[in-house]
């Protein structure tokens, strides 16, 4: 099993300068893209604010890492306009974890989410 942490960048700028609507709309497309991503192989969900998590119960599918890192950066269109959008994503695969619990593996996933941040943020790490 392998748990992501995906977090948006810049979201508080999005809100600021195009208004709490066009934030929604951004947090609405990563959870689409995200849960399109995930399809059959795991699940995703928003934790609060700008973050989210998902779940892939399929080691394979995280090949198409790359795909998802795309969609995460597609602009999002709100009243017309293109938000340019990115976020960075951690991941940690549970069997690398002496036991793997949740809440461990979710912490290792979000301490590699702020490293890819870190890394000039539209990161995977």
């Amino acid at each position: 099993m392998i748990d992501f942490l995906v977090r948006e960048n810049d979201f508080k700028a999005i809100n600021d300068t195009h208004g709490h609507a066009a934030g929604d709309a951004v947090l609405t497309a990563t959870a689409q893209r995200l849960s399109d991503w995930c399809g059959r192989h795991g699940i995703a969900a928003r934790l609060g604010g700008d973050e989210f998590a998902a779940i892939v119960t399929d080691p394979g599918h995280t090949a198409g890492l790359f795909a998802l890192r795309i969609a995460l950066d597609e602009p999002v269109t709100h009243s017309g306009h293109a938000l340019p959008v990115s976020a960075s994503v951690g991941h940690c695969h549970r069997d690398q974890l002496p036991v793997p619990v949740l809440t461990d593996a979710l912490s290792a996933a979000d301490a590699s989410m702020y490293a890819a941040k870190g890394h000039g943020r539209r990161n995977t790490r």
